[in-house]
């Protein structure tokens, strides 16, 4: 505290007198000149519980803005975009049905037999098996083509290879699974010809599939500058139902159906068509009407997306599927030493036996039953494709004839494994849909501002002639502390 004589003190109480006096003349806060400045006292305790009240309404609301600013709200804006071109998307498809038994041979039935579900104990085959086989093997000329595989079946006199030169998964289901050539009966894109040669391999938990416009081993990705039908993709299958693998029980690779699973996706996302694919039965043509989807999300604290880099060493994109099939990847090598057929890294393939033992048990309990692991964030960018499917039946009557001449079969069986598939834009344009912050730091202080304008008629500039007049009221104390010192 400064101390001196009285004359400085009241020399300094008459200057902040004279400022506040200034202050409450000139500044532009409404209604404070009436509550400090000459009037009857009744007039002046009425201004000020104005003001007090108008004071109180502006906190209160501020306040208000505060908090909604605080809860990070969002809107979702979606709007249509027209293209001059697209990028045509990747088209997995894969056979319902895992292995053809007539490829089999007696070692691949000794590796794989347990996971089928053939054996019983002691490698012996199981009554419902050979029940089911023997009823179609009767000498006639109608035999199945999987015959043969019954004829087989007897291990008396078998020696069993050695368990480490046994085959694994990855090798039979390459070996024994559908092959394109033989199922891909008419290919055309955009009007040209297309074949085999347009597709990639690629392994899933269907076994042996097949990718168009993949773009790996450096292909070009295809371009589509039309929508409409006959400006996609153009498939006709055969599905080869009368090789199916018999069913004898119910076993985790046990199908009931008979079709192709297919499922369309970005050329950066890897294919997860046994839980994202939709199916597609012969005797059918589908037609597939996609429109492209581009979804933007916001990291926290507004979404919950993810906007950071993928930690992986399988994939160098983030989405939910990599995430899914990276996850996956670790838990089995870690508790299975082994890997299924569909999973990336250099951990050796699992063995038919180990997918009975270990593989398949442990991969259904992560995704049925242990909800906690592997949930995977949604990428902050996504690209998805809205689908409208509608079908009708082929071959007609007029046409059943013919195409049994064509591809040398019976009318049932074309009836029975002959599918069309049929994939295009809508049209040639694009959907986005992005997620924005509904509320910013500017609307806060736009808010504010708007509202001490609206209850005691204030601005930026009274903020500042507030400090103006503080400012003035130090500058007088620092003055009479040097007068008295």
């Amino acid at each position: 505290m400064c101390q001196g004589d009285a004359a400085p003190k009241q020399r300094t109480e008459g200057s902040l007198k004279e400022a506040g006096k200034l202050f409450l003349k000139h500044t532009t806060f409404h209604g404070v000149r009436h509550v400090f400045l000459s009037g009857s006292y009744p007039r002046r305790v009425a201004w000020l519980l104005a003001f007090l009240t108008a004071l109180a309404l502006l906190f209160t609301w501020s306040s208000n803005r505060v908090r909604y600013l605080l809860s990070s709200p969002v809107y979702t804006k979606a709007q249509m975009v027209y293209a001059k071109r697209l990028v045509f998307p990747a088209v997995t498809i894969c056979n319902q049905n895992i292995l053809l038994p007539r490829r089999m041979k007696k070692p691949d039935i000794f590796s794989a037999g347990r996971w089928l579900g053939l054996f019983g104990k002691n490698w012996q085959v199981s009554p419902a098996v050979r029940e089911a086989l023997i009823s179609h093997v009767d000498g006639t000329n109608n035999e199945p083509p999987w015959s043969p595989f019954y004829r087989i079946l007897d291990f008396n006199h078998f020696l069993p290879p050695p368990r480490d030169s046994q085959p694994s998964m990855r090798q039979l289901l390459d070996r024994l699974g559908h092959q394109l050539e033989e199922m891909l009966l008419y290919c055309r894109f955009q009007g040209q010809m297309c074949g085999p040669r347009n597709f990639s391999t690629i392994f899933t938990r269907y076994g042996k599939c097949y990718t168009f416009n993949s773009g790996q081993d450096g292909r070009p990705l295809l371009i589509t500058m039309k929508g409409g039908m006959g400006n996609g993709l153009e498939l006709m299958l055969d599905i080869q139902q009368d090789e199916y693998l018999p069913v004898w029980g119910e076993t985790d690779e046990t199908s009931f159906e008979a079709g192709i699973k297919v499922q369309i996706h970005t050329q950066d996302e890897p294919p997860f068509i046994d839980q994202l694919g939709f199916g597609v039965a012969p005797g059918f043509q589908t037609f597939v009407s996609c429109q492209e989807q581009r979804l933007t999300y916001l990291p926290p604290p507004w979404g919950d997306c993810k906007a950071t880099p993928m930690d992986s060493d399988f994939f160098s994109t983030y989405s939910i599927t990599a995430c899914r099939i990276d996850c996956e990847t670790r838990y089995l090598v870690e508790n299975c030493n082994c890997r299924m057929v569909h999973m990336p890294g250099d951990a050796p393939y699992c063995t038919p036996e180990q997918y009975k033992e270990c593989a398949d048990p442990a991969l259904d309990f992560l995704v049925e039953r242990d909800n906690g692991y592997c949930v995977c964030d949604t990428p902050c960018n996504l690209t998805r494709y809205g689908k409208e499917l509608s079908f009708v039946k082929i071959p007609s009557k007029a046409s059943a004839k013919y195409l049994a001449k064509k591809f040398n079969k019976t009318e049932q069986y074309i009836a029975e494994n002959i599918l069309v598939l049929d994939i295009f834009f809508e049209a040639l344009n694009y959907e986005t849909i992005e997620q924005k912050k509904a509320y910013e730091l500017a609307g806060l202080l736009g808010d504010i501002g708007g509202q001490m304008g609206l209850f005691i008629g204030a601005s930026i500039l009274t903020i500042l002639e507030l400090f103006d007049y503080l400012y003035e009221v130090k500058k007088y104390l620092c003055a009479a502390c040097h007068e008295s010192s």
